[in-house]
């Protein structure tokens, strides 16, 4: 999605061109991530400002999301096991001295200004000048963050979050997971932080594939992947607020997508994806959280039971 991406039988070689050097944190970074991730062995690194690249040796295993569609209901749980177990062991590592910051994290959240949320305020402020954007929509944000923004601290960026996890960003030989991938925004911060893509994508994941599987790629084969992960992993769920963390989380994912999509038509006769119908859902409660909050109907395969209840819902 924001990288060249060239495949030889030994290597593979990612070129940036954009005026960021994300791939530069990476290079620094993936030598240091825990053993257990998979993360592929650096090669080398090189380039300059609007032309990073990266050369990483090559894993085994294809891309999980890819895989999903012709996986049983026994093979997606033991994936979705091992995925967590990979998961934790990265949310454990410490984030190294050093790391170069991010030009512009996936939500627009500060790690040392006076309050976390003074970016999204900021951006949200920005938004009520768009064209097409209905003030109810722009002052409901406002209201959420305002009342609710204190529940992120504080902002412990002292561990690793990995900032673009899905199962596009993992690999899988047909038993096991080899690989997580793709630690460009990487970053210090609170676990749950990583939840945002994550919820997003099991809900909408034909959004983050590549096109040529688009079509084969269901929401309700990922249904059941959030519960999974409550089983295997509640400390990533156990905050009592969790649901409210998770609303500030989407909402500064959306507002920053909406500052780099602004609406060109009316609300109603955009995609309902669009970030500006993104944003009223969850503002409204009606987005994919208040389904995992257990607030909406979410339809599930017939052959699933769940151990847990709604991962969202209030403890």
């Amino acid at each position: 999605m924001t990288n060249e991406v060239w495949l030889s039988e030994e290597f593979v070689i990612r070129v940036n061109r954009r005026p960021n050097q994300r791939l530069r944190r990476e290079a620094f970074l993936g030598p240091m991530l825990p053993t257990e991730v998979g993360y592929p062995e650096v090669v080398a690194y090189g380039g300059e400002l609007g032309a990073d690249w990266l050369i990483v040796r090559r894993r085994p295993g294809e891309v999980l999301a890819r895989q999903w569609p012709a996986m049983t209901l026994g093979e997606r749980r033991s994936a979705t096991r091992q995925f967590t177990t990979l998961v934790r062991q990265l949310h454990l590592a410490t984030r190294p001295a050093g790391l170069p910051p991010i030009d512009v994290a996936p939500q627009l959240l500060a790690e040392r200004e006076f309050r976390v949320v003074e970016p999204l305020l900021a951006a949200i402020d920005d938004v009520a000048e768009m064209p097409y954007v209905d003030r109810s929509v722009v002052a409901g944000a406002r209201a959420l963050v305002l009342d609710t923004g204190s529940l992120l601290e504080p902002f412990d960026t002292d561990h690793l979050v990995h900032g673009d996890l899905h199962f596009e960003n993992v690999l899988w030989d047909g038993r096991a997971i080899t690989a997580l991938l793709d630690f460009e925004w990487t970053r210090g911060g609170p676990r749950d932080l990583d939840l945002d893509v994550l919820l997003r994508f099991c809900a909408y994941p034909y959004l983050h594939v590549a096109p040529d599987y688009e079509n084969e790629t269901l929401a309700r084969d990922y249904a059941p992947v959030p519960y999974w992960i409550a089983e295997d992993y509640p400390e990533l769920f156990d905050h009592r607020d969790q649901l409210e963390r998770s609303r500030l989380y989407c909402v500064a994912y959306d507002v920053r997508e909406l500052l780099q999509h602004p609406p060109v038509a009316p609300a109603a006769s955009l995609s309902p994806h669009h970030p500006v119908n993104r944003l009223e859902r969850t503002i409204r409660g009606q987005s994919h959280l208040d389904r995992l909050a257990g607030g909406l109907d979410l339809e599930l395969p017939w052959d699933f039971a769940s151990p847990v209840g709604p991962p969202l819902a209030p403890h």
